[in-house]
């Protein structure tokens, strides 16, 4: 697959990676924390937008919880092109604001993804805008694909990479990055259990829908999808966490790597707090894959 290096390059420079002897002491692992959380967009989905839009020449039209919105919202700004975002009535009004700010139209609807996936299609039909898929867009990976050559370009000795999973394009890319560059390292795969749909489809087999009732933003998603899970069936496990323990390693990774991440971003370090005796001694890699705390998780931190 090509991850796009020059592409990403041309606007992005790498993000730091970097450890903490305080959160290395507090886990009992050596871990390398990659701040995607520095991104323009404070989340690593702008380099698969970036990768998406350097190649459209139209109008596009996508469904998000945030992250993957404000990114394609970036990235259009970034090349002149016209952005729909369709998000669910309740998305965190911060989110929406920096939709916004980058000129994108939202639309709000739905009470859940589900709902907002279904107005933007019509939506798509209707304008004859292109309709983006956050999951099952081979640009979007191979643009995410970046962010785990980085790592794994430093550090091709690590342990373990664990991924935050929402769609599951970071999980996905993760494994195709890893095949090449470092096939010895594990790929482990990091889920809400209030949302464990792309958990349950790499488990079956087979795409399954689950309930939405994760209160950690960029890991609520309903559904399996195809693309993502046809390469995330060489991950080396999946691990199904509590959003308590999330938030948890907010605080953790808050006060020991001086770090403001949303709940997606710490659930790689979240699994290193719940499975301390599987990672002792070991050195990792955890994705702060974004730093959009809502003000309800802000508040959850005190």
């Amino acid at each position: 697959m090509d991850f796009s290096y020059a592409t990403v390059a041309r606007h992005l420079p790498p993000t730091p990676m970097w450890s903490y002897p305080v959160l290395n002491a507090a886990v009992g692992a050596t871990v390398l924390v990659k701040h995607e959380n520095t991104q323009p967009i404070g989340a690593f989905k702008a380099r698969g937008a970036l990768t998406l839009l350097a190649g459209v020449r139209t109008g596009t039209v996508t469904y998000s919880t945030g992250n993957h919105a404000q990114a394609m919202a970036w990235a259009s700004h970034l090349f002149e092109l016209p952005c729909t975002v369709v998000m669910p009535e309740g998305a965190n009004p911060s989110k929406v604001a920096a939709v916004r700010a980058w000129g994108a139209e939202v639309v709000l609807a739905g009470a859940v993804l589900a709902d907002s996936e279904a107005h933007a299609t019509e939506l798509a039909e209707r304008t004859g805008h292109r309709l983006v898929s956050p999951g099952d867009t081979p640009e979007l990976l191979a643009g995410v694909g970046t962010l785990y050559d980085e790592i794994l370009t430093a550090r091709p000795d690590l342990d373990a990479i664990l991924v935050p999973v929402g769609s599951g394009t970071g999980a996905a890319a993760a494994t195709v990055v890893a095949r090449e560059l470092a096939p010895k390292c594990e790929i482990i795969g990091v889920q809400s259990a209030g949302s464990p749909a792309a958990h349950d489809s790499w488990r079956s087999g087979e795409l399954q829908t689950r309930p939405n009732r994760t209160r950690i933003e960029g890991l609520a998603t309903g559904r399996g999808y195809d693309l993502p899970q046809r390469h995330m069936r060489e991950l080396s496990d999946f691990l199904l966490l509590d959003d308590d323990r999330i938030t948890e390693a907010q605080r953790l990774l808050a006060t020991a790597a001086h770090t403001l991440a949303e709940g997606a971003g710490v659930a790689g370090l979240a699994a290193l707090l719940d499975h301390p005796d599987r990672f002792a001694g070991r050195t990792v890699a955890v994705v702060c894959s974004g730093g959009n705390a809502s003000p309800q998780e802000l508040a959850a931190l005190h």
